[in-house]
């Protein structure tokens, strides 16, 4: 039996309320790592996701590298982002109670990665409760210390753009590898997953309900979504 927690990124866009939707229909509970920048431009859709029972969690104002950022940068990027947030909670009269942080394309900040882990510990970020990954891979890379939240599946949905030679079938084909170059197999015996999708309204409209399609396959193979849990 696998169990999985999902994460979807780039939060908000259009599509993030048929996203909701959908979650809710099908009993999943997910942690929806917003920009800050996003969540401005799209920001009833935001906040029809805290609403609607989402956890809404920090991925950086406009989206950088942080390994081509120096310390001062990195953190004007969170905080930028944590006041967006605390702006929504607000208004959407949720109480804000978890704040978990990813870092964009999973880019832990290079040589300064102990400084930030250190300030998202010191400034009271949550982290993931990621006990149920055993991987050696995951422990080695001190994942299961770190702060940040970083995902052992993708299924790289984005990358299916025109002109780009990536299709669904390609994501069918990481789905069912059972020796990823990188990550961990989707399908394995008594595997766990942190699952990383994405909210990007052009992959909506490459390919309608993508996120439908790949979750409707995984729950199919009787993966069970766990509710996200924070230590």
């Amino acid at each position: 039996m696998n169990h999985a927690i999902l994460t979807i990124d780039d939060v908000a866009s259009k599509n993030t309320p048929a996203i909701v939707d959908y979650l809710n229909e099908k009993g999943i509970k997910a942690v929806l790592f917003a920009t800050g920048q996003n969540v401005e431009n799209h920001y009833e859709e935001a906040m029809y996701a805290v609403k609607h029972g989402m956890i809404v969690g920090n991925h950086s104002y406009s989206h950088p590298q942080f390994s081509k950022l120096s310390i001062p940068e990195c953190l004007e990027e969170i905080v930028k982002c944590e006041n967006v947030l605390d702006e929504l909670y607000a208004d959407c009269g949720v109480k804000r109670t978890v704040r978990p942080f990813r870092f964009p394309y999973g880019d832990k900040g290079g040589i300064g990665r102990p400084i930030l882990q250190q300030y998202l510990k010191e400034n009271h970020f949550h982290k993931l409760d990621d006990s149920k990954l055993t991987y050696p891979w995951w422990k080695a890379n001190n994942l299961h210390v770190d702060i940040d939240t970083l995902w052992s599946f993708d299924f790289a949905e984005y990358a299916i753009r025109p002109d780009s030679g990536f299709t669904k079938e390609n994501v069918w084909a990481r789905m069912h590898d059972m020796n990823p170059r990188f990550g961990a197999a989707l399908f394995g015996e008594g595997n766990a997953h942190i699952l990383l999708l994405h909210a990007h309204d052009e992959t909506e409209e490459m390919l309608p309900g993508y996120y439908k399609l790949f979750l409707d396959h995984l729950l199919e193979n009787g993966v069970i979504f766990d509710e996200p849990k924070f230590i």
